[in-house]
């Protein structure tokens, strides 16, 4: 799946392209399913080039799992067959060289592991910048998608209190993953309030909720946003740029493996249905991932 231009969903094309191959501390894989990000289609649009800079023409796709089948110089650890998870370049395609992986956990499909790797860590990333404790109270503003389904599970498990606002549809969904649920809407920073008080807060949907939050935790510098890209003419800071995803690869192994931290696939779309996958990934609603299965 490619681009020649930056626009809306019907500028990407399904090429043929020449197979990339690993390079030193690299590893290819064999391409079973590719997750779909908000970030997968910002870049398409051009709207995140200081972040992720673009050559076009451009591949699509940051996350994937697979199998290897091709292991670069220097690397150590796996072998071709191995099944592996992670995050590399242009991933919506048959073949993907991935720069940070990790071995599946034996109870995940490759769709459910291909929506883990970027969504882990830009969870992992938000907590550790909003600067939450346990015995705290943290809002999520759209709580119910990829990101905000790991940030309820993963604070749950730190001993941290979440309320989370989702639409009516997901309000059961919110309470499976242990959080306190609350409608968005009018209305709904009192609904907020009534929950408790909220200690720092993360807006992870863009819907315009920027000094809401701020009002509710009383201090800026506790509301993280990674939607919202004028959040920093407000005084929030926007996290953009990835950490040590390597690092996020193996808490979540480990959450998973301990069964605290599951993320379900909303739906799984065809290689050739990625237009339809970005469309609906930006019109949000998502219950969990959206993923590309090759």
């Amino acid at each position: 799946m490619s681009f020649a231009e930056f626009g809306g969903p019907d500028v990407l094309r399904l090429v043929d392209a020449e197979e990339p191959h690993a390079g030193p501390g690299q590893v290819r894989i064999a391409v079973r399913a590719a997750g779909v990000n908000p970030v997968d289609w910002r870049i398409r649009e051009g709207q995140v080039l200081g972040a992720h800079p673009v050559e076009l023409p451009s591949g699509v796709g940051l996350d994937a799992a697979g199998v290897v089948d091709e292991v670069g110089d220097g690397v150590e650890g796996v072998e071709p067959g191995d099944r592996v998870f992670g995050e590399g370049t242009d991933t919506y395609a048959e073949f993907a060289v991935l720069s940070a992986w990790a071995r599946m956990p034996g109870n995940l499909t490759f769709e459910e592991a291909a929506g883990y790797p970027s969504v882990v860590e830009t969870a992992l990333r938000v907590l550790r910048e909003v600067g939450v404790r346990p015995g705290e109270t943290l809002l999520v503003s759209g709580a119910s998608g990829g990101v905000g389904s790991a940030v309820l599970q993963i604070a749950r498990d730190r001993g941290i209190t979440v309320i989370g606002t989702a639409g009516a549809a997901n309000q059961d969904y919110l309470r499976g993953l242990g959080a306190l649920a609350a409608t968005y809407g009018h209305g709904w920073t009192e609904r907020v309030r009534r929950l408790g008080r909220v200690d720092a807060a993360l807006d992870l949907a863009g819907s315009g909720v920027i000094r809401e939050l701020t009002e509710l935790t009383g201090d800026p510098a506790r509301v993280i946003s990674i939607a919202d890209l004028d959040a920093p003419q407000l005084g929030v800071h926007f996290s953009g740029v990835a950490g040590d995803i390597r690092a996020a690869l193996t808490e979540a192994v480990d959450l998973i493996s301990r069964g605290r931290l599951h993320i379900p696939v909303d739906k799984s779309y065809r290689l050739d249905e990625a237009a339809s996958a970005h469309i609906d990934s930006r019109a949000g609603h998502t219950r969990g991932r959206r993923v590309l299965v090759v």
